[in-house]
């Protein structure tokens, strides 16, 4: 009997945000969980981060958000990953995403992990989405 396939992660930042270290703590403890996570860096648009995920066959993009540019983004991101065969789900997550903006993504598909959230929750989340498990009904904490 084979092991099962790893699960396959990418993590990014968006647009000019320049905080990488959420995006490194995340990377960091998602192949602590034995995933195989391609971490893009930082200054990535949505067509640079859709390119990235396809060709690495990845299950689940990460976007690290310390700016407000991923309200912006979110949409066309949404929209080139959700054309994927299967689509590929986003999970958001980072210091500046409000209760309002959790409301705003998650209404455009995108799943949102809140500032504080534990990392076991964060990891569960990556693990769901990668099943292809409905998200819990409410936002994670990140």
């Amino acid at each position: 009997m084979s092991a099962p396939a790893r699960i396959r992660v990418l993590v990014t930042v968006l647009g000019l945000d320049q905080h990488e270290a959420g995006a490194l703590a995340v990377v960091r403890m998602l192949r602590d969980a034995g995933m195989e996570v391609i971490y893009t860096g930082r200054f990535n648009t949505p067509e640079t981060i859709a390119e990235v995920a396809l060709q690495e066959d990845v299950q689940v993009v990460g976007v690290s958000a310390h700016s407000w540019e991923f309200l912006y983004y979110a949409p066309d991101l949404f929209e080139r990953l959700g054309a994927a065969d299967p689509p590929i789900p986003i999970v958001v997550g980072g210091s500046v995403v409000t209760e309002g903006d959790t409301r705003a993504v998650t209404a455009q598909g995108l799943h949102v992990v809140r500032p504080g959230a534990p990392e076991a929750e964060i990891v569960a989340t990556f693990q769901r989405l990668a099943r292809g498990e409905a998200p819990r009904p409410e936002a994670a904490a990140y």
